[in-house]
């Protein structure tokens, strides 16, 4: 199964899109979040994110999805210190409609290309007609 890594500078955000997502994947997920500072307060950590792609990864790979542009930064420094070789991408997408697709495919044993697919074609999904 295709892990993710649900990355944002809050953990409440972070965690309030991981309990969406498991609405609509139930149990059948590896979904970890990696939001805020470990003393609560607001920002990413790069070893957070490390520890969490660690935790998310099945053998099929992890994808990461992140809220803000000094995300990414955090979410890259944590794939460079990942010591385990781990096919990990960062999903060019919306954290919260980007997170639901990917949970979706991956929850149904979609590939890793798949999930990504999945999570990257949010950014076209029109909310107005």
């Amino acid at each position: 199964m295709v892990g993710i890594v649900i990355v944002s500078h809050s953990n409440k955000i972070a965690e309030g899109i991981f309990e969406l997502a498991i609405q609509m994947t139930g149990e059948n997920h590896s979904m970890v979040v990696a939001g805020g500072m470990d003393d609560g307060g607001i920002g990413t950590d790069a070893m957070m994110i490390k520890s969490a792609i660690i935790k998310a990864n099945k053998g099929d790979g992890v994808i990461i999805t992140v809220d803000l542009g000094s995300a990414v930064l955090s979410a890259e420094t944590a794939i460079e210190l990942l010591d385990e070789d781990i096919l990990v991408r960062i999903a060019d997408t919306p954290v919260v409609e980007g997170t639901i697709g990917a949970a979706v495919q991956a929850s149904i044993g979609g590939s890793f290309d798949e999930v990504i697919e999945a999570a990257e074609s949010a950014r076209n999904i029109l909310k107005l007609q």
